[in-house]
């Protein structure tokens, strides 16, 4: 599975109503830490098909933004079940957020 890119639009479908963890990364295509993190989001996209790996741009996706209350980013939150169950925020190592997946 790939790393899904998520909007407003596709929200509560893919990452709320989403019968797996989902880890969403919310980034910026300018953010230096962010471009360090994707290619491990991908990889983790690939090698867990358990989980689902989202990202949102938050400049492209304000709403969601602030409804996240995010500040700095990159900022990963895990979703269960629709609810948020853990946060980070800032570059993590691949076996950090694995840790962070598996709760």
């Amino acid at each position: 599975m790939s790393v899904l890119h998520i909007g407003k639009a596709d929200f509560d479908e893919k990452v709320l109503k989403s019968e797996k963890p989902v880890l969403v990364d919310f980034y910026a295509t300018w953010c230096g830490p962010c471009k360090m993190i994707a290619p491990i989001l991908e990889e983790i996209a690939e090698e867990h098909p358990e989980y689902v790996i989202a990202k949102v741009n938050v400049d492209e996706e304000p709403e969601l933004g602030r409804e996240f209350k995010i500040t700095s980013i990159p900022a990963l939150f895990v979703i269960r079940d629709g609810e948020v169950t853990d946060k980070v925020v800032g570059y993590r190592n691949k076996e950090a957020l694995l840790e962070l997946l598996e709760g």
